[in-house]
């Protein structure tokens, strides 16, 4: 049945990766108890030392990343890159994008668990119509246990905001967050991993954004969207860790 759900929810994925809003109102995950529409927030006390910067070279993977040999064995299919001058290349980073990919993740609690996720989303992007991707559209995947995997080599531009993925890493946390909360581990690891990043390539809060603060889309779904929001703010703890 979980195989089923995810499958069935592919069209979400979709939806956030074109820029249209996610169609996500009349979900109701079985066996999971909905929030209301507009929870009461109060951020995770406990605090986490930022990550360390990053050594080697220009796109090398942290290593606290795990890295994408742990969960496929799949390339990246170039011939469907995005044609801009640099034949898909990334080039100099100079923003990040924050995303969820609006299916339950209330039955993520082991790293087998997340790998499947990961190969779901990443099939749901290469069978996707009427432009199937190159890969899975992200760089990095958070997972509610606060793992953080990679996803499509940075090396290459990711297709997580349609017509600005150029020079934009995009990071996913697990979810829905139109009806869930983020765990504590997830926000905890975004936190420390995206102010980590910004150190690395220079990048200034003003070009660290969410998905719909850059197109017509719900994702990354109300409840992260409002946790962005704080934690980029004076005392927010991205802002203290960048």
């Amino acid at each position: 049945m979980q195989q089923g759900l995810l499958l069935g929810g592919m069209a979400l994925l979709a939806g956030c990766r074109n820029g249209q809003p996610a169609k996500t109102a009349q979900i109701a995950w079985p066996n999971q108890d909905a929030p209301s529409p507009t929870p009461p927030w109060t951020p995770p006390t406990r605090q986490v030392e930022p990550l360390p910067p990053t050594p080697g070279g220009y796109y090398s993977l942290p290593s606290n990343v795990i890295p994408r040999s742990q969960w496929t064995d799949q390339g990246l299919i170039k011939s469907r890159l995005t044609s801009n001058g640099q034949d898909g290349k990334m080039g100099k980073i100079l923003r990040i994008t924050v995303h969820h990919d609006a299916l339950d993740s209330s039955r993520i609690n082991t790293r087998g668990e997340a790998m499947r996720r990961l190969q779901t989303v990443r099939q749901g992007h290469i069978t996707r119509r009427p432009e199937p991707f190159a890969d899975i559209g992200y760089h990095f995947v958070i997972d509610p246990m606060g793992n953080v995997w990679e996803a499509r080599s940075l090396y290459y531009q990711g297709a997580h905001v349609k017509g600005q993925n150029e020079n934009n890493m995009g990071i996913m946390v697990m979810g829905n967050f139109e009806f869930q909360r983020p765990t504590s581990a997830a926000l905890q690891s975004l936190d420390s991993f995206v102010a980590q990043q910004m150190r690395r390539y220079n990048v200034d809060m003003r070009h660290v954004k969410t998905h719909q603060e850059m197109a017509p889309t719900e994702c990354p779904g109300q409840n992260l969207q409002r946790y962005m929001v704080a934690t980029r703010g004076r005392g927010g703890n991205m802002a203290r860790y960048a």
